[in-house]
């Protein structure tokens, strides 16, 4: 009598009658607890914060891309296709394709073209040999090689100017060190700014001092990365330090090779600070003759020096498709590496 009465005074709601109800939907029921509006608004809110959360973390890396890359990018495309003045932007005229066409037949910029190709040759190779010869060193076990390290990237943070300036008195005419190394070996001095081979020698130089460290630690990277498996396997074999380099070492690193050499020639294809600098009162001009002129000093002497927006724009325009072809070779090469592999 007793529990039936209790049966009577307490009904038994049919989500508490129901087997394998969660406790607290029972609860919900009777609107004890958390309402179920409210679950549901939390479930939502949880969804769109899921969905939405990744693109607000990068949304500030592409509102900053889009205005300071994305909508100049498209505005000197603009420009390149118009006649525009330096002192006159608010008067601009449709030209077409006539700045591209005057580049191509312009001597001025198949000199800098061809200035910037020697620059970056004479200044990446003996780079990256440099590099590698210096982190297949700096892989053995040496005493203090934290210290090497650091030792390898301070040319790397080291300001152009700086370096430009402390280059341009080793290489002066009268009193630089350089030339007095030259006469002490019985070599006559050399005009290293007015010479052809010599001013672009010169230049390579700052470049091969700057990035040579920066190179040699992203190789002593890769070659920590590669197993030591290999190189037992060749000593077994009866190969040498040398022939381990060779065989094991260079095959594995020909995809990070690979890559120093397109940035290498990125950073070739953009050379400005060193030449600019080394120049001096005619850095713009990269020399009287414009013996080192360089694409990017070219483009800075059309639109900065002479005003010629249109001229500049449609020659960082073209320094931007030679660039994307170098990224074409690039992915060509790298293809064709890995289907080897």
């Amino acid at each position: 009598m007793t529990s039936s009465k209790q049966a009577l005074a307490h009904p038994a709601s049919s989500a508490e009658a129901a087997p394998g109800t969660p406790p607290g939907a029972a609860r919900g029921a009777h609107g004890r607890g958390t309402p179920a509006g409210t679950d549901s608004w939390r479930s939502r809110l949880y969804r769109w914060d899921m969905k939405a959360s990744p693109y607000a973390f990068v949304a500030p890396f592409f509102v900053l891309f889009g205005a300071f890359t994305l909508v100049p990018l498209l505005y000197t495309a603009w420009y390149s296709l118009h006649n525009v003045q330096l002192s006159a932007l608010d008067h601009q005229t449709w030209a077409g394709l006539d700045n591209y066409r005057n580049l191509l037949s312009s001597d001025f910029f198949w000199n800098a073209l061809k200035n910037t190709f020697t620059i970056g040759l004479i200044s990446t190779v003996p780079q990256l040999l440099a590099a590698l010869g210096l982190a297949h060193l700096l892989n053995y076990r040496l005493r203090g090689s934290t210290v090497w390290r650091v030792v390898m990237l301070t040319p790397y943070a080291t300001s152009v100017a700086a370096a430009t300036l402390v280059f341009t008195l080793l290489y002066s005419w009268d009193g630089g060190m350089i030339n007095w190394i030259l006469h002490f070996v019985g070599v006559d001095p050399v005009n290293w700014r007015e010479s052809d081979w010599g001013s672009q020698f010169a230049v390579s130089t700052i470049v091969i001092w700057r990035w040579t460290g920066y190179n040699a630690l992203i190789y002593l990277a890769a070659m920590q990365a590669i197993p030591t498996d290999l190189y037992e396997s060749a000593a077994l074999d009866g190969a040498n330090r040398w022939q381990q380099f060779r065989h094991v070492t260079i095959p594995q690193l020909r995809p990070t090779i690979l890559f120093t050499i397109v940035v290498s020639t990125i950073g070739a294809t953009q050379l400005f600070g060193e030449v600019l600098l080394f120049g001096g009162v005619s850095g713009s001009k990269g020399g009287s003759e414009h013996q080192y002129q360089t694409l990017g000093l070219y483009m800075y002497d059309q639109g900065w020096i002479i005003g010629n927006l249109g001229k500049a724009s449609a020659i960082a325009w073209s320094m931007f498709l030679i660039l994307l072809i170098v990224a074409a070779v690039n992915l060509l090469l790298t293809r064709r590496l890995r289907k080897s592999q």
